[in-house]
């Protein structure tokens, strides 16, 4: 048995459907823009990431 034409959903709308059955289940996981995008609030690049490795250095690497 073949469907005819019109009663079939274009690839597109099959598309958009199962995007949207996987942001139900999943959620947003990926961000519109990435963080380089975004920029630092800090404004020199550094950010959260060196104050977190000054905070957690080991005494015996000095500083």
């Amino acid at each position: 048995m073949t469907k005819s034409s019109d009663s079939s959903k274009p690839a597109d709308d099959d598309a958009v459907a199962r995007r949207r059955r996987l942001a139900e289940v999943f959620g947003d996981v990926l961000p519109e823009t990435t963080s380089d995008e975004r920029g630092s609030a800090s404004g020199d690049g550094s950010g959260d990431r060196e104050a977190w490795y000054r905070e957690n250095r080991p005494p015996h690497h000095g500083g």
